[in-house]
This record gives structure tokens, sequence and C-alpha cells, in this order.
């Protein structure tokens, strides 16, 4: 999550020279610069006034201010604002007034002139020490509110069965049918749910595996959203930093957003990392994604196995798709039920391909016609797995804002 910052001093040019070095540290969140001392109370009183957590963790104050006198500054906002850090910006680091700043509460000093690298070490510590503070006080641990949803994860037997098609769809359906639904890209390397939804992203799932504890804020701060209202929270576009979703953060991840949306899908990909198995475990349903072909349903009953194994999840508890199902094919889904020894979803997807090239190669899935047969399929699996509305249909106008609802079966 991003470190806000607020500066504040009565030099314009020394203001703008630090608010600029402020904006190029990492993860950085600069806020409008306050020139004098009665203005910076007032603003971190009205902040404080909405939530603790609306305060800056670190407070920058540059010695030319007034008409309070800096050291004097720092002890008021010390004593009534704890959670926010103070450093002191000075020409004179000498120990002496080091101490007597200490002595007044900041957190830190930085010299003139000012260097990236100091500069950057101490906001660092300064806004962990922050973090620290607000779990302490009671805010930033706070568990997200919310109705307690359902998560269902869509994994696949290998690479290009339909997973991701599979996920976007369902969290397309949940949230047509009016709930407020989070959907996650846990294919850490290789996710593609922005691309098949056309997104432009900055934050991702990585940005939130540091995180001890995942507060509505942080968690908002984090997610996209996207122009048919669903959440998204985006696997990392440098796919080494997937390696920092460890299992225990994904645990915690799962948690956050299970306690703030009604419905969570998970897209976990074909490969098993810590993180996807966490998820699996976890989830209320585990969707296994197959295609009727011998390679890809080996590639299920391998990864049921394995999954009995690890004790991540058991064949039984594990519900496979058939997606690409034709009658004519040799495989069919009961076929598929008896090798993998799990249970097997109602409805399978049918094979009809050019319905979605047109909006794959666009990357815009969400626009899909209502009358594709694959789209009706999916959004009929989001219903027997209690994620829509049953006996009902997607629109034919696809599933932007203006057209995310449904229409009735005809009977």
């Amino acid at each position: 999550m991003p470190t806000r910052i607020l500066p504040a001093g009565a030099d314009p040019d020394a203001v703008r020279s630090l608010t600029t070095l402020l904006s190029q540290l990492p993860d950085a969140e600069p806020q409008p610069p306050v020139t004098d001392s009665t203005e910076l109370l007032d603003t971190l009183a009205r902040l404080a006034a909405e939530s603790v957590e609306e305060l800056p963790e670190v407070v920058v104050v540059h010695e030319r201010i007034g008409p309070v006198p800096a050291l004097e500054l720092i002890r008021e906002v010390a004593l009534r604002f704890p959670a926010a850090g103070v450093v002191l910006v000075t020409s004179d680091a000498s120990p002496g007034l080091f101490a007597a700043a200490m002595d007044s509460g900041a957190r830190g000093l930085v010299g003139l002139p000012l260097t990236y690298e100091e500069l950057a070490g101490r906001v660092q510590a300064v806004a962990q020490w922050s973090a620290g503070v607000r779990r302490h006080l009671g805010h930033g641990s706070e568990t997200p509110a919310g109705p307690g949803g359902t998560v269902v994860t869509v994994s696949g037997a290998k690479g290009g069965v339909g997973a991701t098609l599979t996920a976007v769809q369902l969290a397309l359906a949940a949230q047509a049918s009016g709930r407020a639904t989070a959907l996650v890209d846990l294919d850490l390397q290789s996710g593609d749910i922005a691309s098949y939804l056309d997104v432009q992203f900055r934050r991702s799932v990585a940005d939130l595996a540091a995180i001890t504890d995942i507060s509505p804020r942080v968690l908002a701060d984090a997610v996209f959203r996207h122009d048919t209202g669903l959440a998204l929270l985006l696997a990392p576009a440098e796919g080494e930093r997937g390696e920092e979703v460890t299992e225990r953060a994904a645990r915690q991840l799962v948690g956050a957003l299970r306690a703030r949306y009604e419905a969570v899908v998970v897209d976990c990909g074909a490969q098993l990392s810590g993180a996807g198995a966490a998820a699996v475990e976890t989830a209320d349903t585990a969707l296994l994604v197959t295609t009727p072909d011998v390679i890809a349903v080996r590639a299920a009953k391998r990864t049921v196995r394995m999954w009995d194994r690890l004790q991540i999840r058991k064949a039984e508890e594990t519900t496979v798709v058939v997606n690409r199902h034709t009658r004519g094919t040799e495989i069919q889904p009961a076929l598929v039920q008896r090798i993998t020894g799990t249970a097997l979803a109602r409805t399978a997807v049918p094979a009809a391909y050019k319905e979605l090239q047109g909006v794959v190669d666009a990357g815009r899935l969400h626009e899909l016609d209502g009358r594709s047969t694959v789209k009706q399929a999916l959004w009929a699996l989001a219903a027997e797995l209690g994620l829509a509305k049953a006996g009902e249909q997607p629109s034919h106008r696809g599933t932007g804002r203006a057209a995310a609802g449904f229409r009735r079966r005809k009977e």
C-alpha cells in the first residue's frame, strides 16, 4: 500500500524541492503541502476526525515553519496524533538537535541538503513504525466488515483448458446477479485476467503480500474497479514478483476478500503454487477445468491425486468442469468423473470457440454476446454453484455496466 506523506514548511522553494524528492520514493504518495503550523494541525485534526486510518503515515516538517517553532510543533503533533510519525528536516544535524527532536517526539531527522538515500531510509522506517502503532491502537488490524462471502477457486488440469475464461464468466455472472464480487488472479506468473478484460493496472496481489493486516482501506487501494462493477485483484505484471505471494499471504488475502465481498472467484491457473494451494484448500468450492481429451483428463487425474497427497483437497471435494464438450467425443463427462473420482458439475461447456474469438482477441471478454452458448453454459454453472440466480440467463447485450442484468429463460 502507498505511504502517505504530508510535507510542511514555510519556504516555497524548500517545500517544492522536498515534495519532488518525496514523489520519487517507491510507493510514496505525497499529500498537498501545508505552509504553516496552524494549517498542519487543522489538516491533521480534520483527517483524524474521520478516522485514524485517514491520517498520513509520515509528516515531514521543514525547520522553516511558523508561527509555532518546529520543535514545539512536533511535540504538539506527537501528543495529539500519535499514529503519525514526524520527520524533521534541518540544516543542523548536530547530536544536540537530534536529541532535542527525539525528546519532542520526532521519529527521525534528515539533514540538509537532502539526499534521496537518507530521505528514503528515514521515511520508510517511520512508515513502518506508524503501521506498528496503528496495529497496537487497534487501527489497521481490523477485519474488513462484510457479509462473509462464497469463495470459488478455478484451476486448470493443464494450460489452455479454459480456466481463466471460466473464472471471468463466473465472476461476471455473480456480479450481474447483484452480488458484490471480487475476481482474483492467483496465476501469479502468467495470469491473463487483465488481458481478457482490457485492463491497465498499477497495483497487484503482490503489493499485499508483505502486509500483515489487510484493512478495508488497504484492500481498496489494491483493487481495480472494472466497468462491469467487478473488483479485480490482478497478478503482477512482472512474473518474478509472484514469489512474494506466500501461502500465508494468500490465506490472509482470501480471508479479507471473503469478509468484504459476497462472492470471490479465484483463478489459480494450472501450475500449483503455495498461494494457489492455500486458496484451493480454503475455498467453499474448488473447480478443476478439463477438456474431454486423453491428455487433459490424465492431467486432471494427476492434479486430483496431488491435491490429495498434499492434503490440499480430497477428490470427492473437488468439482470437475468439462469444457469444449461435444456429444460426439469419446470421452464424456461421466467418464471423466469415474477416472478422476471427483464430483462433476452438471453443466458442461460446449465447444464453440468461434463465439469467443472476437472478444478474446479484443480483450473484451465481458462483452461476449448473451446468445453465446459458451456464456449461457458458464452462467448456468454459476447458478449451479450458487453464485447467481437459478433459472436466469445473461442479457443478449453482454455484461457491460448498462447491460449487467439477467433475462429470464422463457418457459
